[in-house]
């Protein structure tokens, strides 16, 4: 493992992917706090309504690229209006609770935003194309991102000072980009696809303008590890149970580098949920497969639901933060 490898969180931690159901930021946000003591997050509310959702969310935080709601979904248009504003007002709204709550707490605090690739395949021009069609829209998308994500990190150390920022970008777009397999706004066709320099570079630009500890979460196929992490990623948040067994010498390459590995063990939906023990066995059966030292497993891995939970019932969350916790800390504690 590289020397210099360095991680926010106790080991045995365990935290959410962002997405919580229900419309009171402070309630699940006390949720988060209760059951995800050593690794909070800020969470995101879309049953809230449009620009509560991932997409709208982060659009809110462009700088000089103002966005409004179409029927066909999130478009880029010439001045701010309504929806923006009220993307500004929820996020603001969410800083506040978070600075009431939290304002005091001390330690790794994570908050989620929508990644380059994923909201440039989601957001429109202003004649209708999807932003990624257009390399210069692109750009200029990625450096109002930057921008954008550089500010709101700024304000969250603000509310909370005695917090250790980890910024998660949310690319579940990102294979489809890689494969020149998103849409086209009609529907009828497939955008080019993008080549993985270009990728790694756009990702890149707003991991280092954010001055947070970074990690991407990419809930799909055909996860791109060694892009992430030329990216400057120090963490990939990943679906376990997406994760075949060809994707063992990426992974591989990933963990002995150091980079962190954020695991999807339980499913975002209500079910019914499996004993601890088989929880945390496909994360010991790939650790294991692979040929790492157990003890470093508990350190390098956080356990984490496979994606965002807006889809479950308030029952079902709790009890799947708290399952989490469990397998986090049987894993360090109890390494077989």
């Amino acid at each position: 493992m590289a020397e210099n490898a360095r991680y926010p969180w106790s080991p045995g931690a365990a935290t959410g992917v962002g997405s919580h159901p229900g419309q009171d930021p402070a309630e699940a946000l006390r949720v988060v706090l209760g059951e995800l003591p050593g690794l909070p997050h800020l969470p995101e509310l879309p049953d809230r309504g449009p620009g509560a959702d991932m997409v709208g969310r982060t659009a809110g935080l462009l700088v000089d690229l103002p966005v409004e709601l179409q029927p066909s979904g999130w478009r880029l248009t010439g001045r701010p209006g309504r929806d923006v504003r009220r993307a500004h007002d929820r996020m603001a709204h969410d800083l506040d609770v978070l600075e009431e709550l939290a304002g005091t707490y001390e330690g790794p605090l994570k908050i989620q935003v929508c990644g380059p690739w994923t909201l440039a395949a989601a957001v429109e021009l202003p004649h209708g194309d999807r932003s990624l069609k257009d390399p210069g829209a692109v750009r200029d998308l990625v450096a109002s991102l930057a921008e954008g994500v550089a500010r709101h990190v700024a304000e969250v150390r603000r509310r909370v000072p005695g917090a250790e920022i980890l910024l998660q970008l949310d690319e579940p777009g990102l294979p489809a980009v890689l494969a020149g397999s998103v849409p086209t706004a009609s529907g009828f066709s497939r955008l080019p696809a993008v080549e993985g320099p270009v990728a790694e570079d756009g990702l890149r630009r707003v991991v280092e303008a954010a001055g947070a500890w970074p990690l991407v979460h990419c809930c799909a196929r055909d996860v791109p590890y060694a892009l992430l992490r030329g990216a400057g990623a120090k963490g990939i948040s990943i679906d376990l149970s997406l994760v075949p067994d060809r994707d063992d010498d990426p992974i591989g390459e990933t963990i002995d580098a150091g980079t962190a590995l954020f695991l999807g063990v339980l499913p975002g939906t209500d079910t019914a949920l499996p004993s601890l023990q088989a929880t945390a066995a496909p994360v010991r059966e790939l650790w294991r497969r692979l040929g790492f030292p157990e003890g470093r497993l508990g350190e390098q891995v956080v356990v984490t639901p496979a994606c965002g939970l807006a889809g479950a019932s308030p029952a079902y969350v709790r009890a799947a933060l708290k399952r989490c916790r469990e397998v986090a800390r049987t894993l360090h504690e109890a390494p077989e």
